[in-house]
């Protein structure tokens, strides 16, 4: 059978094969981040039937966060040394195992151990997903498989709280993780039929690295969870958690000089690769702390419930549903360095509605600033992701893969954390004394909305300057055709 790297053709457009390859990956794809999501709105649920504090819930989010922090820096290694296709199956596998075990949990212990063996599996559906359409797709169709992957990914992260509304007012909160089961089985079969097998070569194991590596960023993302909470920014225990992880890091960074490295820092020396990591870096961390700030707004100012949130933050979607198709057109014709820094605008333009919020803002204009900021995110991630995939040699992707990934997590993890704390902080200071992001009454959430809107109208201030830190590496994308 042919190999995947073999498979990458000169083409033009999108053929039935590569198509096919989309179609199959993001049906697992999809799958994880669905579940990640739809888990969010879960926590009370989880709180009432198991008897445990909002604390210990908090766990069930951080325990799948940890066990997908941990996997990402290894995957590039799995897929050299195993195969792609091999990769892929085991973490379908793993993912499905731990939703089973999550669904069928008897204690508040027993799930935050299921979802950090879920967040294993999860944690390298994508990076692998994204391996094997780039390998398969060759330079000049990048952009466009990129978007390919993209949109369903972004569908899906938007879908999760609705379908989590939906499953837990209908059938319970175990079937959030048992309906994907069923999807997850199709997944397997389609990968076992319809996936090639790739190339592997021998490529051992970096036990330093993995030390290293893993254990910094898994230090790194349990610190930041932490430092979310309300008042564990003030805790010794938080900054020495955050202090191991940097140590470790810092340690890695001289190691990884070697060529047999867990990942290889000579891929920065690849300007494209370079610029198109820290973009994508800095966006993560604008996103998720965006993503913290908006469904907040609508639950704790408005008063909306899960689904109703859900449905409101849907406007993004459509946006990057309308733009990813282009863009990633436009970045295999004119280079990502002429499409990113026009996401990026447009992305500022979004965001910079949102730092005029007030308690009665209309919400088709909220709506209409969200499509825009949809357009602008549509317009960034997966092109910038596409120009570090075509500065590189196919054999390079696995490991560049796993080097992107892992960044991105951190950025994620740091802009979650940073607006999080910041919106808590801001709350405190505009209604002292209101419980920064518990339920409120009615009439006290009237009462106090004015000054909840002031606080975070403030927090979306910080996130478009994070935002506008984005322009100088999108500048340094390559301007040129593929």
């Amino acid at each position: 059978m042919t190999t995947l790297t073999a498979q990458a053709a000169p083409a033009r457009g999108l053929d039935r094969r590569l198509v096919t390859l989309g179609v199959v990956v993001v049906l697992g794809a999809i799958m994880s981040i669905i579940d990640a999501t739809a888990v969010n709105v879960a926590t009370r649920t989880l709180a009432a039937d198991f008897g445990a504090s909002i604390a210990s819930v908090q766990w069930v989010l951080t325990g799948y966060m940890l066990g997908l922090a941990a996997v990402i820096p290894v995957t590039g290694w799995a897929t050299e040394r195993f195969g792609a296709r091999r990769v892929w199956l085991t973490a379908l596998l793993l993912f499905l195992a731990g939703s089973a075990l999550s669904g069928l949990a008897w204690s508040m212990p027993a799930l935050i151990a299921f979802r950090v063996v879920q967040g294993a599996g999860g944690g390298m559906i994508i990076p692998v997903a994204q391996t094997i359409l780039a390998q398969a797709a060759g330079p000049s169709r990048m952009g466009r498989v990129m978007g390919f992957i993209g949109l369903p990914m972004l569908l899906g992260s938007v879908a999760g709280p609705i379908v989590g509304g939906l499953i837990i007012s209908t059938a319970g909160w175990r079937w959030i993780f048992l309906a994907n089961l069923p999807l997850g089985a199709v997944a397997v079969v389609a990968a076992l039929r319809l996936l090639p097998r790739s190339a592997t070569r021998p490529a051992s194991l970096d036990v330093r690295g993995l030390l290293l590596l893993c254990g910094g960023v898994t230090l790194f993302v349990y610190g930041t969870a932490e430092a979310g909470r309300p008042g564990g920014l003030g805790e010794p225990r938080t900054w020495a958690i955050i202090g191991a992880a940097a140590a470790l890091l810092a340690l890695y960074v001289p190691h990884a000089r070697h060529r047999s490295a867990l990942i290889d820092i000579a891929l920065f020396r690849h300007r494209g690769f370079a610029a198109a990591a820290v973009t994508n870096v800095v966006v993560a961390v604008a996103l998720f702390g965006v993503l913290v700030l908006l469904p907040l707004y609508w639950q704790v100012v408005r008063g909306h419930g899960a689904l109703a949130t859900g449905l409101l933050l849907s406007p993004q979607a459509l946006g990057a549903a309308v733009a990813m198709p282009l863009a990633g057109r436009l970045t295999d014709r004119l280079g990502a360095g002429v499409v990113v820094p026009a996401g990026v605008l447009l992305g500022l333009i979004g965001t910079a509605a949102y730092t005029q919020l007030g308690a009665d803002t209309p919400v088709a204009v909220l709506a209409s600033a969200l499509f825009v900021l949809g357009l602008g995110l549509g317009a960034t991630i997966m092109p910038s992701m596409a120009a570090a995939y075509q500065a590189l040699p196919p054999q390079l992707i696995p490991r560049a893969t796993s080097a992107i990934n892992t960044l991105q997590r951190m950025g994620a993890s740091v802009g979650t954390t940073a607006l999080a704390v910041i919106l808590q902080r801001e709350i405190s200071a505009q209604a002292p004394g209101v419980a920064a992001l518990g339920p409120l009454p009615d009439a006290a959430r009237t009462a106090v909305a004015p000054e909840l809107a002031v606080a975070f109208g403030h927090a979306f201030w910080i996130a478009l300057a994070i935002a506008v830190a984005a322009l100088l590496p999108a500048l340094l994308l390559p301007r040129t055709k593929a």
